[in-house]
C-alpha cells in the first residue's frame, strides 16, 4: 500500500471543543484529508474500537487511509489500512508479521537513529519531531527544528512527515526541509471549520510542492 497522502490528521478529541469527534473528522475528511490516524489513548478498548469502526466508515467513505495508533487488534478488526508505533510500541518486525505485507506501518521518531531503525527494520514512513514548540509534545524534549528535519528527509528513502506545532504560516518550511508532507492535529482538530482548515493546508502544500517542481 503506497503512502500516496502528504497530510497526516492526527485526532485528539480533547481538542475539538466539545463537538463530536467523528463529526469533526467527516468534516476534515470532506475538506480533502486523505489519512487519518487514531490516536486517543485513554480509551478502553470497548470505546476505541466502537470509535475506530466509526472513523472507518468515515474514511471508505471518502476513499481515505485509518491508521491505529499502537493498537494492531483494534486494527485488524476494523480492517483498518494500518498502525502507528511509537518507541513503547512493539517491534516493527513483529508488527509486519501480525499485519501482513499490505498494510501501512508509521513509527513516530524523534532522532536520527530512530528514523534509521525504522527504515531498516520496514516501516512504510516516518513522523519526526516535535519541528516546532507544541504542548503536546513538550515531553519529548525541545523542539528538533527544521535543520533536523532536512537532514533525515534526505538520510532516508522513507516518506518523512513533519509533526509538532505546524500551522499555516510555518507549513512551507517543513516542507522546504524536504519533508513528504506534514502530520498535525490542532490545526484541523480544533480549528472552527474543520474542512476549511484541511482544504487551506493542502493548498499550502500543494503551492509549496508546485514550486519546487518548477525550481528543480
Amino acid at each position: 500500500m503506497p503512502v500516496d497522502f502528504d497530510l497526516y490528521l492526527i485526532t485528539d478529541r480533547s481538542q475539538t471543543g466539545g463537538r463530536d469527534l467523528p463529526t469533526v473528522v467527516g468534516e476534515a475528511l470532506a475538506g480533502g484529508v486523505r489519512a487519518v490516524q487514531l490516536r486517543e489513548k485513554d480509551l478502553s478498548s470497548r470505546k476505541l474500537y466502537e470509535l475506530a469502526l466509526k472513523l472507518r466508515k468515515l474514511t471508505e467513505r471518502h476513499d481515505a487511509r485509518l491508521i491505529i495508533n499502537d493498537r494492531i487488534d483494534i486494527a485488524l478488526a476494523v480492517n483498518a489500512d494500518g498502525v502507528h508505533l511509537g518507541t513503547e510500541s512493539i517491534p516493527i518486525h513483529r508488527a509486519r508479521r501480525l499485519l501482513g505485507p499490505t498494510r501501512l506501518i508509521g513509527v513516530s521518531c524523534h532522532n536520527q537513529v530512530c528514523a534509521m531503525t525504522a527504515e531498516e527494520k520496514g516501516a512504510d514512513f516516518i513522523t519526526f519531531g516535535p519541528v516546532f514548540f507544541t504542548p503536546s509534545k513538550a515531553q519529548y524534549g525541545d523542539p528538533v527544528g527544521v535543520d533536523r528535519l532536512d537532514a533525515v528527509s534526505r538520510l532516508i528513502k522513507l516518506p518523512v512527515f513533519g509533526l509538532g506545532g505546524i500551522d499555516l504560516h510555518n507549513a512551507a518550511q517543513v516542507l522546504n526541509a524536504h519533508a513528504h508532507g506534514i502530520a498535525l492535529i490542532s490545526a484541523i482538530i480544533a480549528a472552527p471549520e474543520p474542512a476549511r482548515a484541511a482544504q487551506e493546508m493542502l493548498a499550502a502544500i500543494s503551492t509549496v510542492k508546485a514550486r519546487t517542481l518548477a525550481a528543480d
